[in-house]
């Protein structure tokens, strides 16, 4: 098995408005789509897309939008030993409001996804993976995931440790994630995240904190591309220009498109560049996921 995500399953209700609100300002619904989500699930679907075998830890209650989830993940192939179900409470729920341009906001109801306990996942199962990709967990009703999260990283022998933290982990702060860093083998982050954990004044300062840590470190610039540093190599990706729909989920579409070159062994600056095609391609769609490549999508491009 090639790699397995570890993080919140969501089903995102994404509304299309006019504009974004903000406080006291009002907006309209242009239209409403629902779609299957969460981050690491994304990326997850995104590689099982291209190809390559997957699986995925996540809980989910037994309700419309858990079924949803988990006939979403059968669908794309992806292996569902790790999907924990869970008779009460409600499976995780995502906001998302999308304004013209493509930009957006997002509310999350984390529902069961905050109470994984590290009694309900099976280690050996893990182990089997060649990676683990973590992100992050709302944590606001329950510390159980972000814990487990952490005893994981602990347990496991095998896998390289991708992890995405998000702003929701990047807010933590250096001193809270410090557990996760220390066993991140590849990190991904935006510039924004990265000021944030870091609290440094400049970019460049943020960098060299956390490549202290991690052998790769990815910062994910939107528009502008990406920043890869490893080791002594240090380098900027351009993006591909395309028309832009919606960019819910295109962090994730990257994810997907870097560990897909890391997979298959391609050149630090491939694995650059296959994630900003990646993600190119998913923003020309609706959703996080509407827009994933199949391998086929990339073999025009010599990135198979």
């Amino acid at each position: 098995m090639d790699i397995i995500g570890f993080g919140a399953l969501n089903l995102d209700k994404i509304c299309f408005v006019d504009k974004i609100p903000r406080e006291d300002e009002e907006g309209f619904v242009l239209r409403m789509e629902e779609y299957p989500g969460g981050s690491a699930a994304n990326t997850i679907v995104g590689l099982t897309r291209l190809d390559i075998k997957t699986g995925y830890i996540g809980k989910i209650a037994n309700d419309d939008a858990g079924r949803i989830i988990f006939k979403d993940l059968l669908n794309e192939k992806v292996d569902t030993t790790g999907i924990i179900k869970e008779n009460k409470g409600r499976s995780g729920v995502a906001e998302v409001f999308v304004n013209k341009k493509g930009g957006r906001s997002i509310i999350v109801d984390s529902g069961v996804n905050d109470f994984i306990k590290i009694s309900e996942i099976d280690i050996d199962y893990v182990e089997k993976f060649k990676i683990i990709h973590l992100t992050s967990f709302v944590s606001l009703l329950s510390r159980d995931s972000f814990e487990t999260q952490k005893k994981i990283l602990k347990l496991v022998n095998n896998p390289v440790v991708s992890f995405d933290p998000g702003f929701l982990y990047a807010e933590k702060g250096l001193n809270e994630m410090i557990d996760f860093l220390r066993y991140t083998d590849i990190l991904f982050i935006n510039e924004r995240e990265i000021m944030v954990l870091t609290n440094e004044k400049n970019f460049k300062s943020a960098c060299n904190v956390l490549s202290d840590y991690v052998e790769t470190l990815i910062v994910k610039l939107g528009d502008k591309g990406c920043f890869v540093k490893r080791d002594d190599k240090e380098f900027f990706s351009k993006p591909f220009i395309v028309d832009v729909v919606d960019t819910t989920g295109a962090g994730d579409a990257f994810n997907a498109g870097f560990l897909y070159g890391i997979l298959k062994k391609r050149s630090i600056e491939d694995c650059a560049r296959i994630g900003n095609k990646v993600a190119s391609l998913s923003i020309t769609r609706s959703g996080a996921r509407a827009g994933l490549p199949f391998i086929k999508d990339l073999e025009n491009e010599n990135y198979s």
